[in-house]
């Protein structure tokens, strides 16, 4: 197992400075950077001289090429410098850290309510195939996967909002309300906060819950048609103690897989999600950070989702042998 970690961590880091480049080349290759996005108006109307817009794009990088300005991001890395965020004015690093946590909890909850949803609901299609149930929960999951973020989220702020005004539409709390710092204020403030995350967390589950009763629904199928669940029925345990201890246990270990999806969603932020709903989390910081070409940010939030996902899956393997004894970590 540590002879596997080692070599696995190895293998990382080579593949972190390939994913790293791929992605600075990318938004180096971008129509317009930061300078240009920012200084463009001031330009047009003759504020700004074109010497003036060179010696940012100098003073922030921008005027080296593509490997060197890489290079030179690289070797800040090696030393534990991130950079400046161009946009947001601070280092990379903390911005990363103090956004990303409602971004976290939001996801959390979401990622929670999804498992309790979709592997029941999973489990019972299964068991009841080509019932009425089966196809209720199959055409709930085409939903699922089919529906944009964007388009769903509209629609649920126009019903749930706008028509039924039973929800507040954007952002984490009212800001024509001055909550007390005392804790009844601030329970009040909490209150306030979760009521507006039940239409962002709502269209995050509805949305993804549809892949995992899918995946869950297959594999039920699957093990359940294995020869020691014949076995077992033929002894004559009852159907519930044969699907929820036999096929329920053997059905969660191809789910362990998902463990390297789970923690860079977790951490990542829901980009589309949050700039719907106008939340200051880290997936919407990012996208404004891409839309005006705020490299150092990009780069390091790229690369921060990158070492995550590594993480995720490594731990991911890990789980799969600690579930599935017969799977050995040798390679």
């Amino acid at each position: 197992m540590f002879k596997y970690i080692v070599k696995r961590i190895i293998i990382s880091v080579i593949i972190l400075i390939g994913v790293s480049f791929i992605v600075y080349s990318l938004v180096r290759m971008m129509p317009m950077n930061y300078v240009q996005i920012k200084y463009a108006p001031l330009i047009a109307n003759g504020s700004v001289k074109q010497e003036d817009v060179d010696r940012f794009m100098a003073l922030y990088g921008l005027d080296k090429g593509i490997v060197e300005g890489y290079f030179n991001w690289l070797g800040g890395v090696i030393q534990g410098d991130l950079g400046n965020s161009l946009k947001y004015g601070d280092p990379v690093g903390k911005v990363i850290t103090d956004n990303m946590w409602i971004s976290f909890a939001i996801a959390l909850v979401a990622t929670i309510l999804q498992f309790l949803i979709a592997i029941p609901l999973g489990i019972t299609s299964a068991t009841h195939q080509y019932s009425v149930r089966d196809y209720t929960v199959t055409v709930f999951t085409m939903i699922g996967l089919s529906f944009p973020t964007f388009f769903f989220a509209a629609i649920v702020i126009r019903v749930f909002s706008v028509q039924l005004g039973w929800l507040p539409d954007a952002g984490l709390v009212d800001t024509s309300v001055d909550y007390a710092m005392n804790f009844s204020g601030q329970m009040a403030k909490l209150g306030d906060m979760a009521i507006h995350l039940i239409m962002p967390i709502g269209v995050s589950v509805i949305l993804s819950i549809g892949g995992l009763m899918r995946y869950t629904r297959t594999n039920t199928l699957e093990v359940l048609n294995a020869d020691y669940i014949r076995t077992a029925r033929a002894k004559g345990l009852s159907e519930h103690t044969v699907i929820y201890k036999h096929a329920f246990r053997n059905t969660l270990i191809p789910l362990a897989t998902l463990m390297a999806g789970i923690l860079p969603g977790l951490f990542g932020g829901m980009m589309i999600t949050e700039e719907v709903f106008a939340i200051e989390g880290i997936g919407r910081l990012a996208y404004k950070a891409l839309v005006e070409g705020d490299i150092p940010f990009v780069m390091g939030y790229n690369m921060f989702l990158a070492i995550l996902t590594i993480i995720g899956t490594l731990l991911s393997d890990i789980m799969y042998a600690i579930v599935d004894p017969r799977v050995k970590l040798t390679k």
